[in-house]
């Protein structure tokens, strides 16, 4: 075949996935050989490293070839994806070798994220296994719309048709709800070479395709979407006074010089001045290609915003249905904030409802609370402003995001969107002729949250009512909200996991910013043991309007306080989840005000909680 027929076939992008130790680094590493691309250094290493780190006696360990981490060698585990290029007569390839080992599973889905294809190993031994279920159903979600089953060490059950046949059968029954395009079984060896490249006289029983004959014949055409031009704007290049230019890759459809455009969010419309491909203009640009377009009037738009066909513009809305793919250590606890970054953008979200678990065995919903590591639900995600975005099954680019926790940084969650939700059109918010500064103004005070933050008798409640106690003897206006009186009314149906916990705090920190509407200075005496829904509260709040208070306590001198007998029960197993003994606390990592119980007494600590009021002219000063 000449070079124009190989042009012919598009690159294929493809990744190999499946359970741990199923032969996928194997797999690559054999292609690499049966193509003739492994170097006589890089064969000479190899032999090197097959004595030192191989797992198959004295032959070549073709693992080894995508293996590269140290890690990953002494190990025999893949923990990175590694990319690899190679190119047959026919086609050219782009192959990602993904992680098997469970905790790896988020660099699973980035691979997957990218890929036009996937290859799914199965241990011929072992069949399906959970893991197994779960790539399949994770490369079905991220828009993987072909399959190639491969069956492999199929000589470790000696080359048995009966034990293949079973293995295709058992996927076949498994993925019917998946909805691939196409599902391709082949049998193989990886470590051998059986049907890898070449056919096998060993398996003469099959009549189908070798791997390589599959992949080189692979559909990589993308699912037809529909969906018009899109660019995600990264950058406004602004260099000097007469140039702005919107830096971004095109997500979707085409542009030209001439065509009209709109800014998703705000309905705002333009026509294209120029397209700027690399340092040179351009007529037309495409899905892929990296542009700075100028417009020709000057219009509001920003990092973060989205350009597209005003025809056919992106949805916008501040919540929408998505699955969710959980990638974090610390569970998913519904009503906590974290970062949603989307394209260019990142703003404030919160998952305010989890819909139900999928079960990855057997693809059945269960009702859940939570999620765990690896774990896939259907969520609701509320966020703080309105988000342009299209489905994620229109188009990947758009409608992929993921779920950052805001202590640590790390990635917590994948997540596709799946459609927007709207709110009752007849729900709108009502303008008020008085005004918290007019309610606040007759009080003669400034409104404040004091929130009252530490472990379970620290003195929290003591010192909130000895506050509230001197600010009404000087006339202030107030509530306290303490933690147990609410739960006997507003909470009362939720209990003490983690996930109740983040519940309990937003619904307090949103009565508390109605309360301080009406002019009310609100103490607020929680436990509230995480962090990031402290933050969530303190954004609640009006700006300077949120006062942390930690009363701290060593756990030693609580225990011995003890003034419920909770903390008995508790080391006695008899009260589950119980802060500061089977459930963290996180205190403060910058208070307003630290009040230490055991260096001053309750009325000396209320007083500065009260001076504190005073110089932030929430109250006048006596």
């Amino acid at each position: 075949m000449d070079a124009s027929d190989r042009a012919s076939l598009p690159a294929l992008t493809f990744i190999t996935c499946g359970s741990v130790d199923d032969g996928k680094s194997t797999l690559i590493g054999r292609l690499l050989h049966e193509r003739g691309l492994i170097l006589d250094d890089q064969a000479s290493a190899l032999a090197r490293d097959s004595k030192r780190h191989g797992t198959v006696g004295e032959e070549i360990d073709y693992a080894l070839l995508v293996d590269g981490l140290e890690a990953e060698r002494e190990q025999g585990i893949t923990i990175d994806v590694a990319w690899r290029y190679f190119s047959t007569p026919r086609r050219a390839f782009v192959v990602a070798d993904t992680p098997g080992h469970e905790q790896y599973t988020r660099n699973m889905a980035t691979g997957a994220s990218n890929a036009d294809f996937a290859v799914l190993l199965v241990d011929a031994r072992k069949g399906l296994l959970t893991q197994t279920r779960r790539h399949a159903y994770i490369v079905s979600l991220l828009g993987v719309r072909h399959v190639a089953l491969a069956v492999n060490k199929i000589d470790l059950v000696d080359f048995d048709e009966a034990t293949y046949r079973r293995i295709v059968a058992d996927f076949a029954a498994f993925a019917a709800p998946l909805g691939f395009a196409s599902v391709t079984p082949v049998p193989i060896s990886a470590r051998f070479g059986d049907n890898v490249a070449a056919r096998s006289a060993r398996l003469a029983w099959h009549d189908g395709p070798t791997l390589l004959e599959v992949l080189e014949a692979a559909d990589a055409s993308p699912a037809p979407d529909g969906v018009a031009f899109r660019l995600p704007v990264q950058w406004v290049n602004r260099p000097h006074l007469d140039f702005r230019g919107y830096c971004g890759t095109v997500a979707a459809g085409d542009v030209a010089v001439g065509d009209e455009v709109a800014v998703a969010a705000s309905g705002k419309t333009s026509r294209v001045a120029s397209i700027l491909v690399a340092d040179r203009e351009a007529k037309r640009a495409t899905a892929g290609d990296a542009v700075t377009l100028t417009l020709a009037d000057e219009i509001d738009v920003a990092r973060g915003d989205v350009l597209a066909d005003p025809k056919d513009r992106p949805q916008v809305a501040d919540q929408f249905a998505a699955h969710l793919i959980w990638m974090d250590e610390r569970p998913l606890l519904p009503g906590r904030a974290y970062w949603l970054k989307c394209g260019a953008r990142a703003l404030p979200a919160t998952v305010t409802d989890l819909k139900h678990r999928v079960d990855v065995n057997t693809l059945d919903r269960h009702a859940a609370k939570t999620l765990a590591l690896n774990e896939i639900g259907v969520v609701n995600v509320s966020t703080a402003q309105p988000l342009a975005f299209d489905a994620y099954a229109r188009n990947r680019a758009t409608g992929a995001f993921v779920l950052i926790d805001r202590e640590t940084d790390a990635t917590a969650a994948a997540g596709l969107i799946d459609f927007p939700l709207r709110r009752a059109t007849n729900v709108h918010r009502q303008a008020l002729a008085v005004t918290r500064e007019a309610r606040a103004a007759a009080k003669r005070q400034k409104p404040a949250v004091l929130w009252f933050t530490g472990l379970s008798g620290a003195g929290k409640s003591t010192i909130a009512n000895l506050v509230e106690t001197k600010l009404s003897a000087r006339g202030a206006h107030t509530i306290l909200l303490d933690g147990d009186n609410v739960r006997h009314g507003l909470n009362r149906d939720l209990g003490f996991t983690d996930a109740d916990r983040v519940e309990n705090v937003r619904r307090v920190a949103e009565v508390s910013r109605l309360m301080t509407d009406a002019g009310l200075i609100v103490l607020c005496s929680f436990i509230s043991p995480f962090r990031a829904e402290r933050a969530l509260a303190r954004e609640t709040a009006a700006p300077g309007e949120f006062v942390e208070i930690h009363v701290e306590a060593p756990l030693d001198v609580v225990i011995g306080r003890d003034p419920k007998g909770l903390y008995r029960k508790a080391l006695k197993g008899e009260i589950k989840n119980f802060t500061g003994i089977d459930q963290p606390y996180e205190p403060p990592a910058d208070p307003e005000l630290a009040l230490d119980t055991t260096a001053a007494d309750a009325e000396a600590l209320a007083d500065r909680v009260i001076a504190l009021l005073e110089e932030r002219g929430h109250i006048e000063r006596l």
